[in-house]
């Protein structure tokens, strides 16, 4: 086995590697298959709070209750007759006496050695190991195992981080996610609460009727989505595939069988930039319901974030911290959540209307604010309107809204607007969510009108062919699916890696994921 110096010392990994050797011929096998803990530091820490134990010498003589635990060995202190150490679990720590004359070391029988003295001179920080003893509190009040029996479970030879302060740089903690998660507890909270958080989506959908499916995540054709897709090439078939941008268009064909309510939550792949909310891998929830629209969307979208919070916090108000500052801010998810359509807040919050300006006036304000020319180049008057709505709206949206009616060319999936004023605009039943700045689901009355949906998505197969690299092709199986009859429709899309960032308060969609994709470090 070889280290790299320049991450680890090599003096502690051959120290700990000559331990490794010394105990084996001991007889001791430092890798055991299996143990089995009956109990973990945190459940019994709550189990026994403000109870009365006895002392040392009650749980000496097995006066006292017996447990079996395992765990990292993370803190350790020798004190006269007896030692003392923490061991870490998924829960929490607990507190460990090793005692001279009656702490055993499972498969130790030796005269060279003693048990105590191989736990002080053979065991090392970061070890994994059983103990099994009876419980007492110390003078200080401090919950803690009497050690009769320690097994070695796993000898481990390289140190863990920055031993008294914790892993305090990000780039190593999001790198080596392991490591963060032994020297920090808050990652290990955000991480059960995100399992959570995935377990209350299952029930509520599940409870509503929906179905959970799993879609193909390598394609022959993307779609659903405007966004540069990831390529490889299938060598079985000699072709090249994709990995999906989204999951609505073979979600809608099973919407198009005849499944009345449908949902999946996986993984989606789109070839674009890195930032505190985007990551080229992250997790999608897409759900459809067949005659449903998009306010019974909206509806459903509400109430999926109310129970949410209340089953994780017992209310709906969320506190959450400005990065940097110890500004607090209280988002409140309780249901209802304003409405407002994108002309309307561009009205509101902009102070602009733009049903008075010309496609003109509208780029000259959107270039004085800095806009790329290349978005403004020859864009249309519903592209526009949506700039705007970026750069005048987004960032006062704190509370939760629900922007509604979206110009047409904003999407090439979403039914026209029943309203004929808003139809004649070419206007679209689209809604998007946005908390603290920040989109949080996206949504539409279906289209399913297949002629209108040939139009529009031939027209993003010319923008594609033209160079927009974030245009979709033409999926002919799709169209011809929609011409075999897709009901009256409502779909919803909810990145579920931000909605985790709002339950936990985490600034970066780093902070979320067990494994973001990083830059690799240069060797």
């Amino acid at each position: 086995m070889t280290i790299q110096p320049e991450y680890h010392s090599y003096e502690e990994f051959r120290n700990r590697s000559q331990k490794l050797s010394e105990i084996q011929s001991l007889g001791i096998e430092p890798y055991p298959a299996k143990y089995q803990p009956e109990a973990q530091a945190g459940e019994l820490n709550k189990k026994f709070e403000g109870k009365e134990l006895g002392h040392s010498e009650d749980a000496a003589e097995c006066k006292t209750p017996s447990v079996k635990v395992a765990g990292r060995l993370v803190l350790f202190r020798a004190m006269g007759k007896n030692a003392f150490g923490h061991i870490q679990d998924e829960s929490g720590r607990i507190q460990i006496m090793f005692n001279r004359d009656l702490t055993k070391v499972e498969g130790l029988d030796s005269p060279d050695i003693t048990d105590i003295k191989f736990i002080e001179k053979k065991l090392d920080l970061g070890d994994i190991i059983g103990v099994e003893g009876n419980l007492f509190f110390t003078q200080k009040g401090e919950l803690t195992v009497f050690a009769k029996k320690i097994t070695l479970l796993c000898k481990t030879l390289l140190p863990l981080p920055d031993k008294h302060s914790g892993l305090s740089d990000k780039g190593v903690r999001y790198r080596k996610r392991w490591l963060d998660l032994i020297s920090n507890n808050d990652t290990i909270s955000t991480f059960q609460k995100r399992s959570k958080i995935f377990r209350l989506i299952r029930e509520y959908f599940e409870k509503i009727g929906f179905m959970e499916v799993e879609t193909p995540v390598l394609q022959n054709m993307y779609g659903g989505a405007q966004a540069r897709p990831f390529t490889t090439h299938l060598n079985a078939l000699d072709q090249e595939m994709f990995l999906r941008i989204s999951l609505e268009l073979p979600l809608k064909k099973l919407i198009v069988g005849g499944f009345d309510k449908v949902y999946e939550i996986g993984k989606v792949f789109r070839n674009e930039g890195i930032d505190k909310t985007h990551n080229p891998e992250f997790t999608m929830l897409e759900a459809y319901a067949s005659y449903w629209d998009y306010n019974d969307m909206m509806s459903f979208t509400e109430n999926l974030f109310e129970q949410i919070a209340l089953s994780l916090y017992g209310t709906t108000k969320l506190h959450y911290k400005k990065e940097d500052s110890e500004e607090e801010i209280t988002v409140d998810v309780k249901a209802p959540w304003k409405r407002m359509s994108m002309k309307s807040s561009i009205k509101e919050y902009g102070k602009i209307d733009v049903d008075t300006l010309s496609e003109k006036e509208m780029t000259e304000i959107l270039r004085k604010e800095g806009v790329e020319e290349e978005k403004l180049k020859n864009a249309p008057r519903g592209i526009l309107i949506q700039l705007l709505f970026e750069e005048f709206v987004e960032e006062h949206l704190i509370q939760p809204h629900h922007i509604i009616d979206h110009p047409i060319e904003t999407t090439p999936l979403c039914k026209l607007h029943r309203d004929p004023i808003l139809r004649k605009e070419r206007f679209v039943e689209r809604f998007e969510t946005f908390i603290l700045g920040n989109e949080f689901c996206n949504s539409y009355s279906e289209l399913n009108d297949p002629v209108l949906q040939r139009e529009l998505l031939e027209d993003q197969a010319r923008k594609k062919e033209a160079g927009d690299e974030e245009a979709n092709p033409l999926d002919e199986e799709f169209i011809e699916s929609i011409c075999q009859g897709m009901p009256p429709t409502g779909g919803l899309g909810i990145g579920l890696d931000r909605l985790v960032m709002l339950f936990t308060s985490a600034h970066s969609i780093r902070d979320v994921l067990f494994f973001p994709i990083m830059k690799p470090e240069e060797k």
